[in-house]
């Protein structure tokens, strides 16, 4: 493949990706921007395509043509931070778009058929969330005991919690032990993992996302892996429902995806919606990671900046990110 970047197309509007589709002949995943298959035998090489530990891309008229030699074991959330790797980070592809349905399609094709791909990615992120959760669970323990610095200093950092689950894992620990009790509405939840894992302990949660095929998704998967959750597809800024109606509102690594006015938005609605507590998280960038579908930097700064437009209590701290918990009641 030459040099050029490959990327969506300039100014077309797309159909949504629908997660839940039929599949494509052989078990492909084929939509209007890409074709992606399992092989078990790689093609040979020709000049026309990028070939990298896992992947061979080439551009096939107006699709971009994936294959793939992902095992299962390995179709999980940490595919995200390979494809940032091996294909987006180095330039051969391009945009937000472009990565949702390469990701999408590597999920997608293989054996079986759509479900139970999505199930296997589940499974195997839950696994690979609670494996490191637990990690990161100990390893605060051991730097409280060894250390005499304040809770919010110790573990701190300024990753982006994006690409691995080991990198959101910490974030997902944090949130965890900032919960009040009672209900969870989770804004901008995409597939949903945190919501899962607290209405696998009993929580009344409700997951929520402009998303209305990851919620599908989500609805769809939920119930197999024997979790009782609701889902709603809404803007974070326009959530259909009252006041106070959930003890904590999360708004975790949404804001860095939306525009400051938008941002505002969906701080003052969170407010709106929590009985007693708010908390938000953002990755703390130097540059906004576009890979990501980020379009804007946050700061602590911003993040007190919207504390103190409350009106209420709040506390700003650093920890694998930036945090803000407003207390609303």
């Amino acid at each position: 493949m030459s040099a050029a970047h490959v990327g969506e197309p300039g100014g077309a509007t797309l159909p949504p990706i629908d997660p839940l589709g039929p599949a494509g002949p052989g078990g492909w995943y084929v939509d209007d921007l890409v074709r992606v298959r399992a092989v078990g035998t790689l093609r040979q090489w020709s000049r026309d395509s990028v070939r990298t530990e896992h992947f061979d891309v080439r551009h096939v008229g107006v699709r971009v043509h994936v294959d793939h030699w992902v095992p299962p074991s390995r179709i999980d959330d940490d595919l995200a931070g390979l494809l940032a790797d091996e294909l987006f980070t180095p330039g051969w592809l391009r945009g937000t778009e472009l990565f949702e349905r390469v990701f999408t399609g590597v999920v997608r094709s293989g054996a079986g058929d759509p479900l139970e791909r999505w199930l296997l990615f589940y499974r195997n992120s839950l696994v690979g969330i609670a494996r490191e959760v637990a990690g990161a669970a100990s390893g605060a323990a051991s730097t409280s005991a060894s250390s005499s610095g304040s809770a919010s200093e110790s573990g701190s950092g300024s990753g982006s919690g994006h690409g691995t689950i080991a990198g959101y894992a910490p974030v997902y620990d944090h949130a965890e032990g900032l919960l009040a009790d009672g209900s969870v509405l989770e804004l901008g939840s995409c597939f949903g993992f945190l919501s899962l894992r607290l209405a696998g302990r009993g929580r009344r949660v409700t997951a929520s996302d402009v998303s209305a095929g990851t919620m599908r998704l989500l609805a769809t998967t939920a119930p197999l892996l024997g979790v009782r959750l609701e889902t709603r597809v809404a803007d974070a800024a326009r959530v259909p429902a009252p006041d106070r109606s959930a003890d904590t509102v999360l708004a975790l690594h949404l804001l860095e995806h939306l525009d400051p006015a938008h941002g505002d938005r969906v701080v003052a609605e969170a407010v709106r919606l929590a009985r007693r507590r708010v908390v938000v998280a953002v990755p703390l960038e130097d540059v906004a990671d576009e890979t990501w579908g980020h379009v804007r930097t946050v700061t602590l700064d911003d993040l007190r900046a919207w504390g103190r437009s409350t009106g209420l209590p709040y506390d700003v701290h650093e920890h694998h990110g930036g945090w803000l918990v407003v207390e609303t009641g």
